[in-house]
């Protein structure tokens, strides 16, 4: 896995925030990069070992997230560290994780549940910071 998804998890695991893993952090890391494995196997229709645009799009809607077809290509344009339009499997846990982490945080700011928020540049500049943080 890559630097990044590694740090993401890690930060997602240590409960305790004491910048390691304990052994019982470390079985429901394990537990859940083997149901990660097992979604990404799912979404993989062509057996290729990586996920394409379409196939991402299918797994964010399984996931609940109805993103529009611009909007996943610019994912797997981040997340395509080889330029071929795909992502392999780490990068595919980590753009659904911040797909995720991103919809949380804007929910929480849309407390009105109409699926649009009015932010001052500031807040942007400061969830953005918050994200990287993740």
């Amino acid at each position: 896995m890559n630097v990044e998804t590694v740090r993401l998890m890690m930060n997602m695991f240590d409960r305790d925030n004491d910048g390691t893993i304990s052994f019982n952090e470390f079985i429901g890391l394990w537990n859940y990069i083997e149901k990660w494995k097992a979604c990404f196997q799912t979404y993989d229709l062509d057996g290729s070992g990586t996920i394409d645009t379409m196939e991402l799009q299918k797994a964010l809607r399984g996931f609940g997230y109805n993103l529009s077809e611009q909007i996943v290509s610019l994912i797997v344009t981040k997340y395509d560290v080889c330029g071929r339009g795909d992502i392999s499997f780490d990068n595919f846990v980590q753009s659904c994780v911040t797909v995720q982490t991103l919809t949380d945080a804007f929910r929480r700011i849309d407390v009105a549940g109409t699926g649009v928020v009015t932010m001052t540049y500031e807040q942007v500049r400061c969830k953005l910071r918050l994200k990287n943080d993740v």
